[in-house]
């Protein structure tokens, strides 16, 4: 789990072939000194974005989870619309209802950044085997159920990923993970980086 990071920088990236921004942000508690600081770079189109919070099974209120609320507000406080809703069944996450929701409540078009969180990163992808998006940032992304019956019912890892289409859907792809995330191995994200031909930005407590 992630807490609300601190304090905001913003840095100038290199040119890749659109404008953008980074948002780099740090814990809220700075870490010891074994630890690596954890700053995470989140690639926003200036032009027309929208950006859709997709959080993690459990996550509910999503404004009281994790670090969504302070994204939002930080997008938004940069002229950036940013959804950020409760989703429906929030416990189980089940693909026939989350991808549903996403489509028909929240929106998502071609003009939409996704970033998916756990089980949102899964939706994320999902999502994208069939719908093209601006882009998408995966934090704590997986491939499979972890052999956790709970995970399993979610329905997004009952048949092989389309990674070509999620690549061809997608303007862009970002991905984080933590290598001590306690949840999810990093070889599940490093499968996923793989796949998608991208490079995971590994955090270290």
């Amino acid at each position: 789990q992630c807490s609300p990071p601190a304090w905001l920088v913003k840095e100038k990236p290199e040119d890749r072939g659109f404008e953008h921004s980074f948002l780099v942000f740090r814990p809220r508690h700075r870490p010891s000194q074994r630890s690596k600081e954890l700053q995470l770079m989140l690639p926003v189109t200036m032009a027309a974005a929208r950006v859709l919070i997709l959080p993690g099974n459990g996550c509910t209120p999503i404004k009281s989870a994790n670090w969504y609320a302070w994204l939002q507000r930080s997008l938004q406080d940069k002229g950036i619309e940013c959804v950020c809703e409760d989703m429906p069944d929030p416990y189980e996450a089940k693909e026939s209802i989350w991808l549903p929701f996403i489509r028909d409540k929240m929106k998502v078009c071609k003009n939409s950044i996704l970033v998916g969180h756990s089980s949102g990163a899964e939706a994320a992808m999902r999502l994208m085997e069939n719908t093209e998006v601006r882009g998408a940032v995966l934090v704590a992304a997986c491939h499979t159920d972890l052999g956790i019956e709970s995970e399993a019912i979610a329905g997004y890892y009952n048949r092989p990923w389309e990674w070509d289409k999620i690549k061809k859907n997608a303007g862009f792809l970002v991905q984080y993970a933590d290598r001590e995330d306690p949840f999810i191995p990093f070889e599940e994200a490093a499968h996923v980086a793989d796949n998608l031909g991208i490079e995971v930005i590994a955090a270290t407590r």
